[in-house]
């Protein structure tokens, strides 16, 4: 079953920064709002006229986010949007989990007192985003939100595999931020992690993170396998692209991921 595009990305204008990395980005952002659906082909040609770029670019890109296992080969209809499996979304969030509650205490380690309030700042604007129950503007909020926290941790690394990971389970993440009933707990959950870190609480605010990562994937789950919540050994593959298999790492190779 062939799936489509849900609609057209944005022309970019031309400037200074790399052109390949904004490219890579108008994709991850398609992807991470759902435009672009899992198991959905892409299309060069249709790309590059919606991209305004050229199509050496366009493959430049394309073979990084396939590198990065965000992307995979299907067959001779060229290259997908990856599709992840129960099993795999549920290793996603517990490798998110980890992350995250590593950057809070790295970041409660390094931290001014400027720091902290340019955080209590941003998460002030990511519990407006809850608030306004637009899932697009809470994806910005949370990225922002969390960019802070990497970029004062000094853990780019972490956030690279954290939006990787966020990545490959995008379709889970929308259904599950689309809920009223987690929107507010993450209200909550920010608050916690929030007032844990105003404390210099390392152990309370490493908790808070990982209560936050896990919270999610219950929520996720429950919006996403509804028949299955209750078993989470079950593996089962999107709803959303039923038709498209995982692409298998071969041999020992590392499994690439897309937070």
């Amino acid at each position: 079953m062939s799936i489509e595009t849900i609609g057209k990305l944005a022309p970019l204008q031309h400037q200074a920064a790399p052109l390949r990395n904004k490219i890579i980005s108008a994709l991850r952002n398609a992807i991470e709002s759902g435009l672009l659906q899992p198991g959905a082909r892409l299309v060069e040609r249709d790309l590059c006229g919606q991209l305004n770029v050229s199509r050496t670019s366009l493959r430049e890109a394309l073979r990084e986010l396939q590198a990065e296992g965000i992307l995979f080969q299907s067959g001779a209809r060229g290259l997908a949007v990856g599709v992840i499996t129960r099993e795999e979304a549920a290793n996603a969030y517990r490798i998110r989990a980890v992350l995250e509650a590593l950057v809070v205490e790295q970041f409660i380690e390094r931290a001014t007192a400027v720091d902290i309030q340019q955080l209590v700042k941003e998460a002030e604007l990511l519990k407006a985003a809850y608030k306004s129950g637009v899932v697009e503007r809470m994806l910005v909020s949370k990225r922002a939100f969390y960019d802070r926290i990497c970029t004062v941790a000094d853990n780019g690394l972490a956030f690279d595999i954290v939006n990787r990971l966020v990545l490959r389970t995008s379709t889970l993440r929308s259904r599950s931020l689309a809920r009223k009933p987690r929107q507010q707990q993450s209200i909550k959950e920010i608050d916690a992690i929030i007032e844990a870190i105003r404390n210099r609480d390392v152990p309370a605010a490493k908790r808070a993170a990982s209560e936050h990562v896990e919270s999610a994937e219950r929520s996720a789950f429950e919006a996403s396998y509804p028949s299955a919540a209750s078993d989470p050994s079950v593996a089962a593959t999107l709803v959303t692209a039923p038709a498209v298999a995982s692409p298998k790492p071969a041999g020992r190779r590392k499994a690439a991921a897309s937070i």
